[in-house]
């Protein structure tokens, strides 16, 4: 088992302009949270809806079921609901309705005091120009990386 669990969204800063970042818990079961603490997620293709009650579900996230569990393992791509504040929800909840912006998973991780908990942000899709920009900074951090090397 690993020490410091850190999993992390990577396409969700090239294909989002990240906004708002926030930090959720999120409701599992105790299979879900072995799989978990073993490393075995996966939030690259997940996102994140409000449902008709005003709760947040985090939707297509992959857990592994359990090696070592039984009958009651669970669904590796079932709807997880999100834990935050009623304020957060709000504030959320308007900015996706009026804005058309969309809600982010980026990193999945274990606090200090063991619980799993997801860092979610409000993003803008981008655009295909937007994208060739970052790709065009990335190439260009790089180059000058390698220039700095050779001379010092």
């Amino acid at each position: 088992m690993q020490k410091n669990i850190n999993i992390k969204n990577r396409k969700a800063r090239f294909n989002y302009e990240l906004l708002d970042k926030y930090t959720a818990g999120i409701v599992l079961t105790g299979t879900e949270i072995k799989s978990i603490r073993s490393g075995k997620a996966s939030i690259a293709e997940s996102f994140c809806e409000f449902n008709e009650k005003g709760e947040l579900f985090v939707i297509n996230m992959n857990i592994e079921e359990y090696a070592f569990g039984n009958y009651y393992n669970h669904r590796p791509k079932a709807e997880r609901k999100l834990l935050l504040n009623k304020r957060e929800l709000k504030s959320l909840h308007k900015d996706v309705q009026t804005k058309g912006y969309a809600i982010v998973p980026l990193r999945l991780f274990i606090n200090d005091r063991g619980f799993a908990k997801v860092e979610i942000a409000l993003g803008k899709g981008k655009k295909l120009f937007d994208k060739r920009d970052t790709i065009r900074d990335r190439e260009n951090k790089r180059n000058l990386d390698r220039i700095k090397k050779i001379y010092s």
